[in-house]
């Protein structure tokens, strides 16, 4: 009952803070359309460029846009558009700026072909599984992710619902990573669109 009146919570004050994005409301804009890359250092070989209206990758590998900015509490919000083959994720509170992996922040996948599906699209890799089969996707169309962290408390919403809630104080602090990837036998994943990137501090 306590994690269901938890959850609850969470998915009420995502809401309640998403519906006041705008200036002077405490939220950043890290991405908007085609600008914002001036926001982030850019690490590994995805080719970031501004096209259509988003930021985007198709090529490369290990790639990620990683904030200049550490956050510790926080909501974001993003909308993204995914290939069916997107190999991509948001990591946040990395621990190193320079090598973002999953062992050392929490990665929100967006990942709806991942060979382990229990991490796929949704999870949050290593600490929080999704249903399998695999109840979220987020290929081949726009999506809306928020993230809210508080605390050792961490809840993830795609497109309005809430694919996990966890405890765990492992990451304190640190900047967001974007990431873009090959898939795992090394050709190219599908591309990833960012048009919308803004965070709140808590």
């Amino acid at each position: 009952m306590k994690r269901l009146l938890g959850i609850l919570l969470v998915t009420l004050l995502i809401a309640t803070g998403c519906m006041h994005r705008g200036p002077g409301s405490g939220w950043t804009t890290l991405i908007d359309g085609e600008k914002g890359l001036q926001n982030f250092s850019q690490i590994g070989e995805a080719n970031w460029r501004p096209d259509g209206g988003a930021i985007v990758a198709d090529k490369g590998k290990d790639g990620y846009l990683v904030s200049k900015d550490s956050y510790a509490d926080f909501v974001l919000y993003a909308e993204f558009w995914a290939d069916p083959r997107t190999n991509s994720g948001v990591h946040v509170r990395a621990s190193d700026p320079k090598e973002m992996r999953p062992d050392n922040s929490y990665e929100v996948n967006i990942y709806d072909q991942r060979p382990g599906p229990e991490y796929g699209t949704g999870s949050i890799v290593g600490f929080a599984q999704v249903p399998v089969p695999a109840k979220y996707k987020a290929g081949g169309k726009w999506n809306v992710l928020e993230v809210y962290a508080k605390g050792p408390e961490i809840t993830v919403k795609l497109n309005g619902d809430v694919t996990v809630h966890m405890i765990d104080s492992k990451f304190k602090s640190g900047p967001i990573g974007l990431q873009y990837d090959s898939d795992p036998e090394g050709s190219p994943g599908g591309a990833i669109k960012w048009r919308k990137v803004d965070i709140r501090p808590l």
